[in-house]
């Protein structure tokens, strides 16, 4: 196959999404005055071993905000540790877990504080049927902390989304923990399983309080609040409003072909955004309600991802060089842990990005080159500026927070057929 059967691409234009995008805060300071609000409402004894738990995602600023978490509580006294919150990532393995966050740049010399990691859980029993799993080292800890991101996640909706709580349930349930509490959403409604065992867990285990972050929609921590168990739901639930107020989407409702530069758990737990491309593999999970877009090509895989391709199976057609990037192992125990084996799935693979957009091209509806509507992003978190060929253009000129770049391009291509990108 090759581009000759499709020999004319539209021209493309660069465009950019002029957000309006709230300050960003100095996460140190914010830190600080946070502290000060909530020091008094939690008990910590001298040289109390707490548990300071981090995830997988490539949060801005998460070298800093653990940093700065682990100062204050070594001035109380305390005696913290790093320890994975990330389910099934990294392999399932304490191992993989440690190398995930030193790849987030979490080290103890960057952080000040020692890295432990277990697989190993302890049973904390159940709620309303719900088996609660916790993390060895996190049980025997005198306190436990968690870091994390507020965003609305990629698998279900609800007042709470992806934070703390959630990463209380799954995160610190390792893998079997996440592995159950996914089996059960085969047949009870995710949000109530993710929520109700979060929330005992907290009431369960020596909680001492939760660092929770939303990102602006150039990937600045806007919003920085540290909350106690007795302060988390409402916390997070408004946490969630101003995340979901910043959360970047695609301009258009219809694309004929979205090509997706790189994937990876680093950049979504889904690999790639479900709430961006419209696309969910598992029919199981909550479908979102747009945009339409008909065929996916994903180029390559994350650095930060580690292998872990979970995801995939969301694209119609891809690259061989992402395919020799993958763990198989990583993404099997990951897509199997999620009950997403549709998302481990890899999809038609061709030596150069010229054939594999033109396999995805003689997939979709007659087209003229005027009307084809094409869209290059780099990722689902970076959707500032993006190529948008030129059938695309007249749904954008009246939307105001789009600019479209005068000139217009092809897309070039080198030696070996791969795109040379310039987002």
């Amino acid at each position: 196959m090759s581009i000759e059967e499709n020999p004319m691409l539209p021209l493309m234009h660069l465009i950019h999404q002029n957000f309006t995008v709230p300050s960003p805060v100095d996460v140190t300071v914010e830190i600080a005055k946070e502290w000060i609000g909530i020091r008094e409402r939690i008990h910590i004894s001298p040289g109390a071993r707490v548990a300071v738990g981090v995830g997988s995602r490539g949060i801005t600023n998460l070298v800093e905000v653990v940093r700065a978490v682990v100062a204050c509580l070594k001035k109380s006294g305390a005696e913290p540790f790093i320890i994975p919150a990330m389910g099934s990532h990294g392999g399932a393995s304490a191992e993989g877990q440690i190398r995930v966050l030193s790849h987030l740049g979490v080290t103890e010399e960057s952080i000040g504080a020692p890295l432990r990691a277990t697989m190993d859980v302890r049973s904390m029993g159940e709620t309303d049927g719900i088996p609660l799993f916790l993390d060895r080292l996190a049980f025997e800890a005198d306190g436990i902390v968690l870091i994390n991101r507020v965003k609305p996640h990629t698998d279900f909706t609800g007042p709470t989304e992806s934070g703390v709580i959630k990463m209380m349930a799954i995160g610190l349930g390792n893998q079997v923990g996440a592995d159950h509490y996914h089996r059960l959403a085969v047949v009870r409604d995710m949000y109530e399983i993710f929520n109700r065992a979060g929330m005992a867990l907290i009431d369960k285990t020596n909680f001492l309080f939760g660092v929770e972050l939303v990102e602006n929609q150039q990937h600045q921590t806007c919003a920085l609040s540290i909350a106690t168990a007795a302060m988390l739901p409402k916390t997070e639930e408004e946490l969630l409003i101003k995340a979901r107020e910043c959360f970047p989407n695609l301009p258009l409702d219809q694309i004929d072909l979205l090509i997706i530069n790189e994937i990876g758990k680093d950049i979504s737990g889904a690999g790639m955004d479900p709430n961006v491309t419209g696309r969910v593999p598992s029919r199981f999970f909550k479908q979102p309600a747009g945009p339409n877009v008909t065929r996916i090509l994903v180029r390559d895989l994350s650095e930060a991802s580690e292998g872990n391709a979970s995801g995939i199976g969301g694209a119609d057609v891809t690259t061989s060089r992402l395919v020799e990037k993958i763990d198989a192992y990583k993404t099997a125990m990951n897509s199997i842990t999620a009950c997403d084996p549709e998302g481990g799935r890899i999809p038609l693979s061709y030596a150069s990005d010229r054939e594999a957009i033109a396999a995805a091209l003689m997939t979709i509806r007659p087209y003229t080159q005027e009307d084809l509507k094409i869209v290059q992003i780099k990722n689902t978190l970076k959707l500032d500026k993006m190529m948008v060929s030129c059938g695309c253009l007249a749904n954008l000129v009246d939307k105001a927070h789009v600019s479209i770049d005068r000139e217009s391009a092809r897309f070039e291509f080198d030696s070996s057929g791969n795109l040379i990108s310039t987002i």
